[in-house]
């Protein structure tokens, strides 16, 4: 080897020795997701408030959550597309003020239907825009390997803020009141602002590396580097045409719609509403989704690291159902005093909440290749049209029967079914007709 050559080899050691540029990128990326996280534990605690001072049904507030999931869902694939075209840094930040304005108009609104324009329309296309498609695009840009690990920790992004504000929103609910709580959800996603104007970058290009764990300077998952003029919604709707071809994405669509209606949709809205129906302060309610909150976090950096080495069809087949069985059983849990059951319940729901993401994203990524990040998008928008069913089907559950015991079994029947379906995926099928994965 020629003294030149070890020259070059030696400062490409020191280069690895230094903490690669991703890994930044990435923190910013998990502060921010925790600043969009606030309105994800706000309408189990708030609604009933809201109802107390404005005597709007269940119904009625169980429609503003499925407008905000449906928006949810349905803005992310469009949202993953802006990405590609405008780059990471400009859609995040848009996506966070839009959760500001939302969360402050909340404090003035006093008819239903404004609730159905702020909680709905404003924040449901802010956090559309920071779905866990935002993770995906996150990862697949800046990372060549590990990135079901990283999918998994910014994933934990999302249950690490719902941990941070639910207490908060839960005790300003109570006093001041509702509007208080409104206004720190507004104060969270704005102070994330400045940090992604400042630090979140939009491909390792900008500052001059390659992906982490990349040898060679191969074309990036994303487009946005090379400019591709492309009209975002033309190219997300052009990605469903060819994603709708492959069977696999129906199976990970319908799979990841009960995930949703098992998660968001149920849990994450009737819960604190249906513990307090069995004579359970709500406060001692939003603790437990808090230590739900917990758990997901290790839960789901433990399925990233699992999806980097095992079949990740198998862990979605596992993970749903487990999750159906704590569903079924949660009806004989709840009750007026927190019981050691409730507990476990609390602790293994906790572990299995969004666990179903990186192993999701990494078979979008390995069937779909570069149109990975816009097809977990579309998939994701089946995952909030999931939730928003549920929500809106167990608030009229509950008005029809005064309970909601119908609404937990029939989701962990869904929980089965999903399980069935995911241990059918076919996770490394060809696709054909998408753009040419990356080697």
């Amino acid at each position: 080897m020629t003294a030149p050559d070890v020259t070059e080899v030696a400062s490409q050691k020191s280069r690895r020795r230094r903490l690669h540029p991703a890994w930044f990128v990435a923190a910013v990326a998990f502060l921010a997701l925790v600043g969009a996280a606030g309105f994800r534990a706000a309408p189990g605690v708030l609604m009933v408030p809201l109802q107390a001072e404005f005597g709007w049904s269940t119904t009625v507030l169980s429609l503003a959550v499925s407008i905000n999931l449906v928006l949810f869902g349905l803005t992310a694939p469009f949202a993953a597309a802006l990405m590609e075209r405008f780059g990471i840094r400009a859609v995040t930040a848009i996506a966070l003020c839009l959760i500001g304005l939302g969360s402050a108009l909340t404090v003035f609104v006093n008819q239903s239907w404004q609730i159905l324009l702020t909680w709905g329309l404003l924040i449901g296309l802010g956090t559309g825009s920071m779905a866990l498609v935002f993770a995906a695009t996150i990862a697949n840009t800046w990372f060549a390997r590990r990135r079901g690990l990283v999918i998994g920790i910014l994933t934990a992004g999302s249950a690490a803020g719902q941990l941070v504000f639910l207490p908060f929103i839960a005790v300003l609910a109570q006093d001041p009141g509702w509007r208080g709580a409104s206004l720190l959800i507004a104060a969270g996603a704005l102070a994330v602002v400045p940090l992604v104007l400042r630090w979140l970058r939009n491909s390792p290009a900008d500052v001059g590396v390659l992906p982490y764990g990349a040898e060679t300077a191969e074309p990036a998952v994303t487009t946005a580097a090379a400019g591709d003029s492309t009209n975002a919604a033309v190219r997300a709707l052009q990605v469903l045409k060819r994603a709708s071809k492959v069977r696999t994405f129906w199976g990970l669509a319908a799979g990841f719609a009960i995930c949703g209606a098992t998660t968001n949709g149920l849990i994450g809205t009737h819960f604190i509403p249906s513990a307090h129906d069995h004579g359970m302060p709500e406060t001692t309610a939003a603790g437990l989704l808090a230590v739900v909150g917990i758990f997901d976090i290790v839960g789901t950096i433990a399925s990233g690291w699992l999806t980097d080495r095992f079949n990740p069809k198998i862990l979605l087949a596992v993970y749903y159902q487990f999750r159906g069985i704590g569903l079924l059983v949660l009806p004989l849990l709840l009750g007026s005093t927190v019981e050691p059951s409730m507990i476990v319940f609390v602790v293994v729901y906790g572990l299995d909440w969004v666990a179903t993401v990186p192993p999701t994203a990494a078979i979008c990524r390995r069937v779909f290749g570069a149109d990975g990040s816009v097809v977990f998008g579309w998939v994701f928008a089946a995952h909030q049209l999931g939730a928003a069913a549920a929500a809106v089907a167990a608030g009229f559950v509950r008005d029809a029967t005064g309970h909601y015991t119908y609404a937990w079994v029939g989701a962990a029947a869904m929980c089965t079914v999903a399980a069935v379906i995911s241990a059918t995926i076919r996770k490394d099928a060809a696709h054909k007709e998408a753009a040419p994965v990356a080697a």
